[in-house]
């Protein structure tokens, strides 16, 4: 178990052009040296999409692209925040009375989620003022994390530069909690791959309580990432928070009409813990219990003897206010079987059958699908990303991350990754201007990678 704190390595800077030119840098901006690095890397999320905040395991890998941030303590009360790319704007503030403006998901607003999160765990009423250069390599809005891993990284350095320490599980789970500030009500797998990652394994998270365990992904196949070059903000669209009230709602419907006490239940794998059943015996309670056409707040209201106040007061969230239909069939239907494919995909990495390459790309497949067709959140451009993958020779393709735009993650046999590229880079980025502008950093195989740590010069 990587229960410990995350990692402080000395480096020679000579031997890290990266880091030396950010030490330039922030020396050009702030006219004094940074004390340390921290950096917190990207995901690609494996199998097991929208099931975190419904309780169940998913199956992540971190990749090399990360944030990076060059830090040095200062004796005001004030942070100041620059970025390597000039289209993310300075900003400063005052370190006591944070503020997250939830209506704007602006680069620094992540970072101050991070750097409140462990203020607030600690209960820092005069925390140490800071000078951040951040530099970032994971493509933004892209379904591979950026904004966890900055909030991640911000919560790291606010740790390290007050002198706290934290196991990984602890700093997860504040971070988890603390990116809800800008109102994201996201599950955890960003967070907990982003400290708990070990490079060369992949992993399989699981919540309450937060635990992982490796998962040697099969030689033989490398992991192929693929940005459909259409942008998808969580923060700033109501889809996502909409599909987490919808699993909410099934939560509660299925847990009235199976006896259970429906105001305490919260989330789909609950009500298979009560009924003691597995998620394959739960697609039938499924069938049994939901019709498919979508419920009206007013269908909800009856079937929980509930007025519409209620709903709106004690169960929808803020953002969620003005819905009137819900599918909670299909949402349902996507989450017990997206579960009980991680589950199969774990188990099949680990007895290494002849033919494992082959079932996880089945498995990588029938994902795709069900988030297409059940949780609808894809989009036409990863649709046909994801078509042309598998004409290009991968076994498996599937959307990652939220959807509604962002990457594909295919697998692909090792000796057909050269020509899968060439015809990937060929059926889509040249097709279209725009893309294959953005190409270079959109189409890359990557490797298990490691989790957050600090640098210290040596």
């Amino acid at each position: 178990m990587a229960s410990d704190a995350p990692a402080t390595l000395p480096v020679q800077l000579a031997e890290q052009p990266r880091l030396l030119k950010l030490k330039k840098m922030f020396i050009s901006k702030f006219g004094s040296a940074p004390k340390f690095y921290a950096r917190a890397p990207g995901r690609v999320n494996l199998i097991g999409e929208h099931i975190d905040y419904c309780g169940y395991a998913v199956l992540p890998m971190a990749i090399e692209q990360d944030i990076l941030i060059a830090v040095e303590p200062v004796n005001t009360q004030v942070v100041q925040l620059a970025n390597t790319n000039p289209l993310y704007l300075d900003f400063s503030t005052s370190v006591n009375n944070i503020h997250v403006n939830k209506t704007k998901p602006v680069w620094h607003n992540y970072f101050l989620c991070g750097l409140k999160g462990v203020q607030e765990h600690f209960g820092l009423n005069s925390s140490t003022g800071m000078n951040c250069l951040l530099d970032g390599t994971i493509p933004p809005s892209s379904g591979l994390s950026s904004s966890s891993a900055l909030v991640c990284c911000a919560g790291l350095v606010t740790l390290t530069a007050n002198g706290k320490t934290l196991s990984k599980v602890e700093l997860a789970e504040i971070c988890t909690k603390s990116e809800r500030y800008i109102g994201t009500e996201g599950g955890g797998m960003d967070q907990s791959i982003s400290f708990l990652a070990e490079e060369g394994t992949a992993k399989l998270i699981e919540f309450s309580p937060l635990r992982e365990t490796d998962v040697r992904l099969p030689s033989g196949a490398a992991f192929v990432i693929a940005n459909s070059c259409v942008e998808m903000n969580k923060a700033a669209t109501s889809h996502y928070n909409i599909r987490v009230m919808e699993c909410r709602l099934a939560t509660k419907l299925l847990s009235k009409s199976k006896g259970l006490e429906w105001k305490k239940m919260l989330k789909l794998q609950d009500v298979q813990a009560k009924l003691g059943v597995s998620p394959k015996e739960m697609l039938t309670i499924v069938e049994e219990v939901f019709h498919p056409e979508p419920y009206s707040g007013e269908e909800i209201c009856t079937c929980l003897g509930i007025s519409l106040e209620e709903l709106r007061t004690q169960i929808l969230s803020q953002n969620t206010q003005d819905v009137t239909t819900f599918k909670l069939y299909q949402r349902a239907k996507h989450v017990y079987s997206e579960a009980g494919r991680v589950l199969e995909f774990k188990k099949i990495c680990s007895e290494a059958p002849a033919s494992a390459i082959q079932l996880l790309g089945e498995l990588m497949n029938q994902s795709h699908i069900s988030c297409r067709d059940m949780y609808e959140c894809s989009c036409p451009e990863l649709d046909q990303l994801v078509d042309i993958c598998l004409q290009s020779g991968a076994i498996g393709s599937r959307l990652t991350g939220a959807g509604w735009g962002g990457c594909t993650v295919s697998m692909v046999p090792s000796d057909k990754l050269s020509t899968f590229l060439t015809n990937v880079k060929e059926a889509y980025y040249k097709s279209n201007d725009q893309r294959l502008a953005l190409e270079k950093n959109s189409l890359f195989a990557t490797k298990p990678g490691g989790g957050a740590l600090v640098f210290l010069e040596a």
